[in-house]
């Protein structure tokens, strides 16, 4: 059977773009998935990273939203330990109650940022711990029962926001497994626990009221292009820019050239960050239709959510599109 499709955007702000350009990027990209039978857009919560816009996850989604008729917006994911339960509670039913139907809430326990932002966040270290208490309080808010007498969210209180567990290691399934909630996996950026976690997840799966069977969803890595070599080009240049960051330990620092980091990549600390990229279906549209449809299989995949890493809005855009018609075209 062939998967669902859906987009994880990561609202970059490209070299001299403004962040109301990359705001801008990220509706069309919504739009563009909208107009080619997509599932759902994510956002993701990160903070204090210059090249990346979705640190006002639910805003972002509202937004996007509002400029979107149908398709399904959320978070991929919403950092918890950054906030407490009610506030997310109250934003996401604000959300679902301005756009019914249309809501995803993915919760994930890692920080999204570093330890100097999670100090200005006022985030304590442990809060990581009581993530599993913190998603039973969160859905009890969304579904009506509140575990904290006398505390109600409004909005939020019966909105019962579809949740979603994330993942990069086999905790996430574990959870997920053992709450009865979706389970997605962050296969795009930390490959390892895949096949390991989604078994697991499948095999330990309880049925709950959101779910009745295992759902999972696996993150890859998509650059779809007219020839295989353009594709390739665009690959490289976006896994050049993210190499940069991470060594640079922030922006990309216009000090390494690309040959500079080429020879990087064929160190041992050059291979393990590429590796992050390791599922990636990057070509023409039957090369990646073809990938896509294998790494489903070998996943255990219901759905794919796919990070377009073309560096280029249009370029994006065109993969959006290039993407859907080699995954539809076999389906019909």
């Amino acid at each position: 059977m062939t998967p669902r499709l859906s987009i994880l955007d990561l609202a970059p702000i490209a070299p001299g773009e403004t962040v109301a350009e990359s705001f801008a990027n990220s509706v069309a990209l919504a739009q563009a998935a909208e107009a080619n039978g997509y599932e759902r857009v994510w956002y993701a919560e990160h903070h204090n990273m210059p090249t990346i816009a979705s640190s006002a996850t639910s805003v972002l989604i509202g937004h996007v939203a509002g400029k979107t008729s149908a398709i399904r917006l959320g978070s991929g994911g919403i950092m918890l330990p950054n906030h407490a339960p009610l506030s997310i509670a109250e934003q996401f039913g604000t959300l679902a109650s301005l756009y019914p139907g249309r809501i995803d809430l993915g919760l994930g326990r890692a920080p999204g940022s570093d330890h100097a932002t999670m100090r200005a966040m006022r985030r304590d270290p442990m809060s990581a711990e009581s993530f599993p208490q913190d998603v039973l309080e969160l859905q009890a808010y969304l579904s009506g029962e509140s575990r904290i007498a006398g505390v109600s969210a409004t909005p939020g209180a019966g909105t019962n926001v579809p949740l979603y567990i994330l993942g990069s290691s086999l905790f996430g399934a574990q959870l997920a497994a053992a709450y009865g909630l979706p389970y997605a996996n962050a296969s795009h950026f930390a490959p390892d626990s895949l096949h390991e976690a989604v078994e697991f997840y499948r095999r330990e799966f309880t049925p709950s009221a959101q779910l009745a069977e295992p759902y999972v969803i696996a993150g890859v890595n998509v650059v779809a292009a007219e020839s295989h070599d353009e594709a390739q080009a665009q690959f490289d240049s976006t896994r050049r820019t993210r190499v940069r960051g991470m060594i640079s330990r922030g922006a990309a620092s216009p000090e390494y050239t690309d040959e500079q980091i080429d020879i990087f990549l064929t160190t041992p600390n050059g291979r393990q960050i590429a590796n992050m990229m390791k599922y990636a279906a990057v070509g023409t549209p039957t090369e990646v239709g073809d990938y896509l449809r294998n790494f489903a299989e070998e996943a255990q995949a219901d759905e794919l959510i796919i990070a377009h890493q073309s560096p280029q809005i249009a370029d994006r855009l065109a993969s959006v599109e290039l993407t859907a018609g080699a995954m539809q075209a076999v389906s019909v």
